[in-house]
């Protein structure tokens, strides 16, 4: 294993992306005016694509977050709708990236739900969802769409479960329930057929989703795991995490031997969580850590040294969470390889950055661009949940991007009954282990007693007129004769 500092004098090679250069949009092309969560939990709390933007907001009870048009710059109206069905605060959103409408939220209030947004936003504010899906005994902090398949979510909870959602039945279909901590963040190979965790008790896992099965487990004791990525087809993962001198730093590791990291590289010395972003197409890594200003990227290399330190960009405004646009999403005119929105919450402000590789040519550029993850599922979640790995349909960038045809999200009629998982009723009375816990179950009982109430006065009422209208036939009838 290879480890020490980290030289900051780039290595001048022949790479494309040696100049790639950070730029942040005028201030007509920022977003502001959002009341931006103040909540500590290490997330982005953003989520973006080709047609929205999505931020949590903070709101007094329960949980909330906006969606507008990613075309609608400038100054947040203060009475604009919300999203607003969540008991509780919310902690993850993300984008299905096949249904643009559709957004999956997961909150302290140990739900999940997906929510479909109106063409052109929303005009009200937005309560209920398309599902609404309870299977957490404890708050639900991550949340993952499957990357080929159209119709599965993944969840993981604070009862250190990750449940997978099957969205065309509404219902969880298998609970992974390997790990002792509190899981910190999911992350898929290219065919969805892995999935990496890092996590609270230390350990880097890799695991095959559908049977739950733990392929490859490290014990990390000298960098302490925070995020985990996969490194598209390299067969490589990259983690970021602390070194036993409180040092920020990123692991390199064969994701078929996790018994030692291939390098390890330090980064600083400061406190902040670094969140990785990796694009497949660029073998680029950019590293934001939360509360700075800067954003450091690399070229990934199968070979030594591995991490290529190419540049930063820099900024004095800090950093809360970062959205990343979608590729199909990018201005491919202006040479544009990845473009975050940063939140920068004491300005309650959104501004996006631009990368962007510098070139004389007006045409289009086919080596930065190469064949990307398109907007078509491969396969749909029975096929996948039946065993079935494709990799995802791939699309051009070179026409600029056209939906081939429009999918519609069908959300499944469901009727209440149990969920067994594993032999496990998940709607089962769990008890609370703290007094939130026992308030969100109190508050959320009540709402259902209210649902309850409404409906029987509902169906009393409508007895009541049906009795009526057979007394009256009762009446009529003898006159006939």
């Amino acid at each position: 294993m290879d480890t020490g500092k980290m030289s900051w004098r780039p290595t001048y090679r022949s790479s494309k992306f040696r100049n790639v250069y950070g730029k942040v949009g005028n201030r007509e092309h920022c977003f502001d005016g959002f009341p931006i969560t103040k909540n500590v939990h290490d997330n982005h709390f953003c989520a973006v694509n080709p047609k929205f933007l999505a931020v949590v907001t903070e709101s007094a009870g329960g949980g909330s977050f906006i969606v507008i048009p990613v075309s609608q710059c400038g100054r947040l109206d203060s009475h604009y709708p919300k999203v607003c069905g969540h008991q509780g605060n919310v902690l993850d959103i993300k984008w299905n990236p096949f249904f643009e409408n559709i957004i999956a939220s997961c909150s302290e209030d140990t739900s999940v739900r997906v929510w479909e947004i109106p063409e052109g936003g929303l005009r009200r504010n937005m309560t209920e969802a398309v599902l609404e899906l309870y299977g957490h005994s404890r708050r639900v902090g991550v949340i993952e769409w499957h990357p080929t398949s159209s119709g599965i979510l993944f969840s993981a909870g604070y009862d250190y479960k990750i449940l997978i959602w099957n969205l065309e039945i509404g219902e969880p279909v298998k609970m992974i329930d390997c790990h002792t901590d509190v899981i910190l963040s999911m992350s898929f190979n290219t065919d969805g057929s892995l999935l990496a965790t890092s996590c609270k008790d230390k350990k880097l896992r890799v695991i095959e989703p559908r049977s739950g099965a733990v392929l490859q487990q490290a014990s990390c004791k000298n960098h302490r795991v925070n995020r985990v990525v996969f490194l598209g087809n390299m067969k490589r993962l990259l983690t970021t995490g602390v070194s036993r001198w409180n040092t920020r730093q990123i692991a390199l590791w064969d994701q078929e031997d996790l018994s030692m990291p291939i390098v390890e590289e330090d980064i600083d010395g400061l406190s902040g969580l670094l969140f990785p972003f990796y694009d497949a197409d660029t073998h680029m890594l950019y590293l934001a850590g939360k509360g700075d200003g800067n954003i450091r990227y690399f070229e990934i290399t199968t070979e030594k040294p591995y991490f290529q330190y190419l540049t930063e960009f820099r900024s004095p405004a800090p950093q809360k969470g970062l959205g990343v646009m979608p590729k199909h999403g990018l201005d491919v005119g202006a040479c544009e390889v990845y473009r975050f929105y940063k939140l920068v919450t004491l300005k309650g402000l959104i501004e996006p950055i631009s990368m962007i590789v510098p070139r004389r040519s007006d045409t289009y550029q086919e080596d930065i661009y190469p064949m990307t993850a398109g907007t078509e599922p491969a396969l749909s979640a029975s096929e996948w949940l039946s065993g079935i790995n494709r990799d995802p349909v791939l699309m051009s960038l070179k026409e600029g991007y056209q939906r081939p045809h429009q999918l519609v999200f069908k959300a499944p009629v469901k009727e209440k009954k149990s969920m067994v998982v594993n032999g496990i009723d998940l709607l089962e009375n769990v008890p609370p282990r703290t007094e939130n816990e026992l308030l969100r179950m109190f508050f959320r009982q009540q709402e259902e007693l209210r649902r309850l109430k409404e409906e029987l006065t509902t169906k009393d009422v409508r007895i009541r007129q049906l009795e009526l209208e057979l007394n009256n036939l009762k009446n009529v009838s003898p006159n006939n004769v």
